[in-house]
């Protein structure tokens, strides 16, 4: 057997590895190559073509070098010394700062070959430091959670960085570099309230000014949970400074106000946001909404559809025409339901047009178009618009008025596929609330295909708990019937764990009711009937209601008997 070939060449791990035989001098050059290229470190890229385990990669490294191997799964993450490393340097280097003694400061990494990372460490810290050898496929999870709890999901460590992050919907800002010194602690607290919000999943953030106290709040899986009260003195440069990124007037506190920011969160994704002030008692309230653009990416299964529901859904949007309609009331999910159908519709070969106020989600390959009742652009005039660009699908954000519907029917009525939403309460409710509005009942009758009625309620997290069941009486009046309560399923509430700090819920999923127009509800509409008639005949066709859905949900685990109580009406 040819003994190892000895390079000369490489440097430390790639070295160390060509030496004792696991690697050849060329497979050691091109995997240094490829990882500049991957913008990956050499370990990183070892790893990923399976030239060797992360765990025997560490374990060969840790003998070699003769440093000390450390299972990072057993480490508490509440001892690492967080103000020592900031979170860009940890993640520049993928180390993770372990315990600080003394002048000493204990680092997990991978490679201890890397001198100028040490040696940046050193510089950074005024330390001495020691290296600990962890696996890589341990170590990359904990830099993340790590890197994000210190603010590392913006990408910026200063408040010049921050502003340059952040943009109005037009482009980057020009600010006044005094204004901008005498601000720094304000743009330093918005830029920590951002990164919390986006962190922690929040929704929506609210600053709220009140006489005596100033308080902010996150909407967090659609329950609001207050997070700080700064003081009261700064109510008013944070908002302020809040208006100047969204292009507000500064100078008008007198009326409501809306308006949109970016922030850039690294050369792929950037967040949007939709501001709203509002002038109250003490001050200017405002409401800035987190526009997550990958939420509609998420796939139609990971909504919540049950089978039935979604092969229903499925068959209605690949429908060459008519019209689909989404109702709920605000904050039911009804934007992300009609992107996600977007999103399986957009084809290089589909023209799509949305008219929207204003337009939540950006999705590239679809015509966005923002409504604006003071120049006239009204989701009427839009729709017309629409009509002359050879359209083959149109969504309308929501349908508001007798001319807006009318254009929408007459669109599903000549070759194209329309979606829109209503503020009903349920699916038979939405076609009676169309008859209300005036459309003529054959319009009705001959263009809706499908209603979709919906909420969101929250998801039980995984350390949920089974708990005993209720009186048989208490469950019948809540809506299971006799045959759902064989005791074949487990009751869950909620238990409480760091991952949903404590409240047993992650996440939120939602209750449909998919009600397709079938041929029967068609001539019940014909004869000008109620939502009961259509309420009686989707239940003859074995659709489900919202509160069978959610009781559906809880039957299957997913949430809480109180949740979905709370959210539908029986």
């Amino acid at each position: 057997m040819d003994a190892p070939v000895q390079s000369t060449t490489l440097r430390g791990l790639a070295r160390a590895l060509v030496q004792s035989g696991k690697l050849k001098e060329a497979e050691a050059e091109k995997l240094l190559v490829q990882a500049v290229e991957n913008q990956r470190s050499f370990p990183e890229e070892l790893v990923a073509g399976q030239k060797i385990s992360s765990l025997d990669l560490a374990l060969f490294v840790s003998q070699i070098f003769g440093i000390p191997f450390l299972d990072l799964s057993a480490f508490d993450e509440s001892y690492v010394p967080k103000e020592v490393v900031n979170a860009k340097m940890i993640r520049k280097h993928q180390i993770v700062p372990l315990s600080k003694r003394g002048n000493r400061l204990i680092i997990a990494v991978v490679d201890p070959a890397n001198e100028s990372a040490q040696e940046e460490i050193r510089f950074q810290t005024g330390l001495a430091v020691d290296p600990i050898v962890v696996d890589l496929s341990k170590l990359l999870p904990f830099v993340k959670k790590l890197g994000e709890s210190l603010g590392e999901a913006l990408e910026v460590d200063s408040d010049e960085e921050f502003a340059d992050a952040l943009s109005s919907g037009d482009g980057a800002l020009e600010t006044n570099p005094e204004d901008d010194e005498e601000d720094a602690p304000v743009v330093k607290f918005l830029q920590k309230i951002l990164q919390d919000g986006i962190n922690e999943g929040a929704s929506d953030i609210h600053f709220e000014p009140y006489e005596k106290f100033y308080r902010i709040r996150f909407r967090i899986d659609g329950a609001l949970k207050e997070v700080t009260m700064p003081p009261v003195a700064i109510k008013d440069k944070l908002a302020s400074r809040i208006k100047v990124i969204s292009r507000l007037d500064i100078t008008e506190k007198r009326v409501p106000q809306d308006g949109r920011m970016k922030l850039v969160l690294s050369k792929t994704r950037a967040i949007d946001f939709r501001v709203s002030t509002l002038p109250t008692l003490h001050g200017e309230k405002i409401v800035m909404r987190i526009l997550d653009p990958t939420s509609a990416t998420l796939g139609i299964e990971a909504l919540g559809y049950e089978p039935e529901q979604k092969d229903a859904l499925m068959d209605a949007i690949h429908r060459p025409y008519g019209m689909i309609l989404v109702t709920g009331p605000t904050g039911s999910g009804k934007t992300v339901s009609l992107y996600t159908c977007l999103n399986l519709l957009n084809e290089p070969g589909i023209n799509i047009s949305t008219a929207e106020d204003p337009a939540e989600i950006n999705l590239a390959g679809i015509n966005q178009v923002n409504v604006d009742d003071k120049v006239g652009l009204t989701f009427a005039s839009a729709l017309r618009a629409f009509l002359r660009q050879d359209p083959d699908i149109i969504m309308v954000g929501e349908i508001r008025d007798l001319e807006t519907a009318e254009i929408a029917v007459k669109a599903a009525q000549t070759g194209h596929l329309v979606l829109s939403t209503l503020h009903t309460n349920d699916a038979p409710q939405t076609l009676t609330r169309l008859i209300n509005m005036g459309v003529p009942l054959f319009n009705i009758a001959s263009s809706v295909l499908l209603i979709t009625a919906q909420r969101l309620t929250r998801r039980l997290c995984t350390c949920k708990q089974a708990i005993e069941m209720p009186p048989k009486k208490v469950l019948l009046e809540a809506g299971f019937k006799e045959a759902d309560l064989d005791g074949s399923w487990t009751l869950y509430g909620p238990g409480g764990c760091d991952r949903c700090k404590g409240s047993g819920y992650k996440g939120r999923v939602g209750i449909y009711q998919v009600m397709p127009v079938s041929e029967e509800m068609q001539r019940l509409i014909m004869n000008n009937c109620t939502s009961l008639d259509i309420e009686a005949q989707a239940k003859r066709e074995g659709v489900k209601n919202l509160r069978e859905s959610g009781l559906l949900k809880v039957m299957q685990g997913v949430t809480s008997l109180e949740e979905v109580l709370g959210s539908t009406n029986l």
